[in-house]
Parts: C-alpha cells; sequence; structure tokens
C-alpha cells in the first residue's frame, strides 16, 4: 500500500512569504537610507550633473589702437557649432544634413563624433558668421547647439602684420603685440550655471559662478600713416630691385617711440592658412645683420672721445688700400688725404681702420657697449634679438679694424636706430617703446658736443660728393649714413649684399630717425642707391603728416611759388633732392 502524502501546512507558507516580504522590505530601507543619508550627495551631484551645466562666458579681447585712435586690431562676435556627440550619434540618419550644412566631410565629422562618444561636448564648426550660425541651428538636429565667441579682425592687414602679431582661435596672442601684452588684451571669461533640457536648450539661469571682465584697451605709438607709407615705399623697392627681403625702422627721438617698422615679405593675420614662417617673422627685431659702414660713426665718435683725433684731424688714405697681417681693407676709390670728417663722407674704409687702430680695444668696445650693441634695446618685443659684439679679450689688431667699418659685428635694425637716436638726442640713449605715453628713462651715452659734431659730418654725407644724396629730403636738414655690408655664410662671404641707410631729420634738432636695409638686391646694391630713396620718401611724407617745420629755411624760401625773391643775407639754393648721384657718390 502507497503511504499517503501529507497536505502543505499553510502556516509554514505563510512564514515564508511573510520572510521574503520582510527582506524585501529592509532591502528597501537599507537602500532609502543609502540614497537619501549614506550617498545622499554623490547622487545629489550626478542628478544635478546630468541636468547643471557651467557655461563660460566669452569676453571680447581689448582692442589695438594706433597713436591716434585708429583701429588696429578688433574682436569681432562670432558662432561656433557644438554638438553632444552621444546625442547626435543616436540620430546618425542627420549626420549626413549637418556635414552637408556645414561644409564637412561626412566621414570625418562621424568619426569625431565617435572619438568624443564618452563627452557631452564637442566643436564641429568655429566662427561661423552668425547668420549662418543659425541656418545650421533651424534644421533642429539632435544634440546640437551653438556658442558666442569672438575673432581677431585685422584692418590693416599685412602692412601692421610683424607689429601686432595675430591670435589663435582660442584667441590667444602668438606673435608680435598680441603676445607681449596678451595677458593685458585677453580679459577673463566669466561662468555662470544653467539648468539645460535633454536638447541643449537653457531652461533657467541658476547662478554666475564668475563673473567675466572684459580686456583692456591698448594703445601703441606706431603711427598707422607713416607705417602704411613705409611698408609701400620698401615694397616697392624690394620690387625694383629684386630683393629677398627688407626692413624699416621709424624712431621719434624726443621719446624713444616707435613710429613705424615693417617688413617685406609680409603675410595675411587676417587669413589662418598655411603660412611660410620666414614670412611671420619681424626682422626690424629678430634678425641681425652687419652693419657695414652705419658703424663708423659709432667708431668716430669713440675717436673724438679718445681725444686723439678732431674733426678735421689729417688721415691718409691712400693708395686706397691697408695691408694689414695679410689682410687687405679696401675702399671703393682712392680718396688720398681725407680728415676725419672725409672718412665719414665719403666712407672710407681704409680711414676708420687706421683711426681705429690709434685707440685700445677696451675704449672702442666701452663706447659700442653705451650705444646699446650687444644686447635687446627693451622695446618688450617678444623673441627680439641682442646681436653680437665680441668682447675686446677676442680683438686682435684684423678683428680691431675690421669692426670700425661694421664687419665682425651684427645688430638687429631696430638695435641700429636706438644707436643714431642716441647721436640725434645729443648723446642721450633710450630704450625705444611700443607703448604710448610709456616713455623710458634716457641716460647719457657721449657728451653732446661730440653728438653735435658726429650730426655735422654726417649732413655731408647726403650732401653733393657724398654717398647719398639720394637721401636728400627738399627743404630739410637731413643727417645720415650708408651702408653696404657682403653677407656670411658657411665661414665666408658669399656674393651677397646688404644696403643700408641710416639717417635723421631734420639735422638741426633731429625729430625722426629711420632705418633702411635690404637685403641681397639684384645688380647696384649700394646703400646710397637702394635704401636711401626709400628713407627720403618715407621721411619726407612723415615729416609733414607730423607737421614738422622745414629747417633749410633758405632752401624752403626759394622754392616757394615765388621765386624770383631774394633770400635775406644770402642767395638762391638748389634743391638738394634733385641732385644726381655718380657712380662715385653710390659707392659704399
Amino acid at each position: 500500500m502507497k503511504q499517503r502524502r501529507q497536505p502543505p501546512n499553510p502556516r509554514t507558507r505563510l512564514y515564508v512569504v511573510l520572510a521574503m516580504l520582510g527582506l524585501a522590505s529592509s532591502a528597501l530601507v537599507v537602500r532609502a537610507v543609502d540614497l537619501q543619508v549614506v550617498s545622499k550627495d554623490f547622487y545629489q551631484e550626478q542628478g544635478d550633473a546630468r541636468y547643471l551645466r557651467d557655461i563660460p562666458l566669452k569676453v571680447s579681447r581689448g582692442t589695438i589702437f594706433d597713436r591716434n585712435g585708429e583701429p588696429l586690431a578688433v574682436s569681432t562676435p562670432v558662432e561656433s557649432i557644438w554638438a553632444n556627440p552621444p546625442e547626435l550619434l543616436a540620430h546618425a540618419d542627420r549626420i549626413p544634413e549637418l556635414a552637408k550644412a556645414t561644409g564637412l566631410d561626412e566621414d570625418a565629422l562621424k568619426q569625431k563624433l565617435e572619438q568624443y562618444s564618452d563627452k557631452e561636448f564637442a566643436y564641429i564648426k568655429r566662427h561661423l558668421n552668425p547668420d549662418d550660425a543659425q541656418a545650421i541651428l533651424n534644421l533642429d538636429i539632435p544634440g546640437v547647439a551653438s556658442q558666442r565667441e569672438f575673432r581677431r579682425y585685422y584692418p590693416s592687414g599685412e602692412v601692421m602684420a610683424h607689429v601686432l602679431g595675430y591670435t589663435n582661435i582660442d584667441d590667444h596672442g602668438q606673435e608680435g603685440l598680441e603676445f607681449a601684452f596678451d595677458g593685458w588684451l585677453a580679459g577673463k571669461s566669466g561662468v555662470k550655471r544653467v539648468i539645460r533640457d535633454r536638447l541643449g536648450h537653457e531652461v533657467e539661469n541658476v547662478e554666475l559662478v564668475r563673473e567675466a571682465k572684459a580686456g583692456r584697451d591698448l594703445t601703441i605709438t606706431i603711427d598707422r600713416r607713416i607705417q602704411y607709407l613705409a611698408y609701400r615705399e620698401l615694397k616697392a623697392a624690394l620690387q625694383e630691385h629684386h630683393a629677398a627681403s627688407g626692413s624699416m625702422v621709424i624712431l621719434d627721438v624726443p621719446t624713444g617711440e616707435i613710429l613705424a617698422m615693417v617688413n617685406q615679405p609680409s603675410f595675411n593675420p587676417n587669413a589662418r592658412g598655411n603660412v611660410d614662417p620666414a614670412y611671420k617673422r619681424n626682422r626690424a627685431v629678430t634678425d641681425v645683420v652687419e652693419p657695414g659702414s652705419t658703424m663708423k660713426a659709432f667708431t668716430i665718435s669713440a675717436a673724438l672721445e679718445s681725444g686723439k683725433w678732431k674733426p678735421h684731424s689729417p688721415i691718409d688714405t691712400s693708395p686706397g688700400t691697408f695691408a694689414l697681417y695679410g689682410h687687405t681693407i679696401s675702399d671703393v676709390h682712392n680718396k688720398g688725404m681725407l680728415d676725419v670728417t672725409g672718412v665719414i663722407t665719403h666712407s672710407s674704409n681704409v680711414g676708420a681702420a687706421k683711426i681705429a687702430l690709434t685707440m685700445t680695444r677696451e675704449h672702442m668696445y666701452d663706447v659700442y657697449h653705451r650705444f646699446g650693441f650687444g644686447e635687446v634695446t627693451g622695446s618688450g618685443f617678444p623673441g627680439e634679438a641682442s646681436g653680437y659684439l665680441p668682447i675686446p679679450q677676442k680683438w686682435g689688431p684684423v678683428e680691431q679694424a675690421t669692426i670700425a667699418y661694421g664687419y665682425g659685428v651684427n645688430m638687429t635694425p631696430l638695435q641700429l636706430a636706438q644707436g643714431y637716436a642716441a647721436v640725434a638726442a645729443g648723446g642721450r640713449l633710450r630704450s625705444p617703446t611700443f607703448v604710448k605715453g610709456g616713455e623710458q628713462p634716457d641716460h647719457a651715452v657721449i657728451d653732446p658736443e661730440i653728438a653735435a659734431n658726429i650730426r655735422t659730418m654726417l649732413e655731408t654725407v647726403v650732401a653733393p660728393g657724398g654717398t647719398a644724396p639720394r637721401a636728400a629730403i627738399r627743404n630739410y636738414r637731413v643727417a645720415g649714413k650708408t651702408g653696404t655690408a657682403r653677407v656670411a655664410s658657411g665661414g665666408s662671404y658669399n656674393k651677397q649684399y646688404v644696403s643700408l641707410f641710416v639717417g635723421m631729420v631734420p639735422a638741426s634738432a633731429p625729430r625722426l630717425v629711420g632705418v633702411v636695409v635690404v637685403h641681397d638686391p639684384q645688380g647696384a646694391y649700394y646703400g646710397g642707391t637702394v635704401s636711401a630713396p626709400v628713407f627720403s620718401k618715407v621721411m619726407d611724407g612723415a615729416l609733414r603728416l607730423l607737421d614738422v617745420s622745414p629747417d633749410n629755411v633758405q632752401n624752403w624760401y626759394t622754392s616757394a611759388p615765388d621765386e624770383g625773391r631774394s633770400v635775406p643775407g644770402g642767395r638762391k639754393a638748389a634743391a638738394t633732392s634733385d641732385v644726381a648721384t655718380t657712380a662715385d657718390d653710390a659707392a659704399e
């Protein structure tokens, strides 16, 4: 017989159900305590993260003005399209539409979204015209939104490119004054906290986390009008002489302010494309050249200071060559017996070398160093070169002689301008500056009487019979010096030349100093032929723009409309700008 099964005990079944319900209730209570007490802060943050967003408040970069208040660099509002990659990938069928609207490659866009699939933000296209950005937003593509930004614009284009530099896509300075004054111009972005819905739309402003501080404006010393003149004439000279590159610097003598600084070739800072890095270099402060005969003004300054020489002390340069320890120093032409002034007038290498050898190396070095050679000018421009002035212990007789006429030493065009500005300012050296009103203190480097003598000597260079009559400016007295230096490479000098001219106007009370440097001109290469005419044309316009009174009164009077009038105490003078330059005059 089969044993009869006992029926289930209802009480046992009830206990099991009650136990399960108790365990479930306990788990719910524990979980509730964990959520509401133990992990409250963590889950609160996670919840806020899905709704609250910290949004950067972009600020406009400060405007850069020229000395007359003309805007040179301004920031304009633009829109940047961004996306929430996971959300947009969830609607992958809309990606081709977005790619077409933004002009991007569809595959590249999809690849970018997949790369940022674990992020909630990725730029799609930046710095769009607001109308173009709105047209994209009107497509109502899930996960796509826009953000306000600013883009830098340079109204003067390549004319101001090397001075101003440029900013990157995030509006941070990369070169030039944009880089040097980035902290001043950039300002500080703010942050606000908002609530966004699942489509990325702002629902509510919660709080201002950090207040935005707009960038501060900057007024620089550059005069846009003079800058344009210098740019135009330098570019024309390079085209005429098929030269490789060139620079020009103009300083205001009383203040040390830089009124113009241009280079060729240049670039357009508004076009963020692939530009040859060599085009971006501000050669006037980063590239050094051997100054050639422009160095003779400082050599003669040292000679006058030594007390061994006077402006009319004789020096024999015959027969136009000078043998020195196996080396031959040559003049272009044999000028025979000259005085110290004549060494400047005719730019005699032989005369400069013989004068230099009568002085100690230490004295020559001291004078050169006082004029600022071998160290940066203090302009504050990024990447400024210090040039090279060897210590006197490394000078032998040959080095001492060749440094006297500008070989074995190098400097930037800005350094050369600073040195001549000290001569123009009565022997007082002042650091050049790019900031208007940021006048630097000056200090004496040579006696004012010596500076006056040097200026008088330099006037003979521009007069008929000198090496630079083409630097003359009608109705103004001009003092200056030509220079022509061969280019060194691979330990020797090649057949390329650098043509230089540096001058000051008006010579009676100098207001402006200008330096013109032209690299590798073809055909004629003397400084008096290539660079001096650029100086004349630019300074002629600059003097009139600055309303500087003529100091060549006799010439000004006779060139007036009524040319038949006599000049009190004098006679009619020829216009120096009409004097033709002979081959002998330009030989420099």
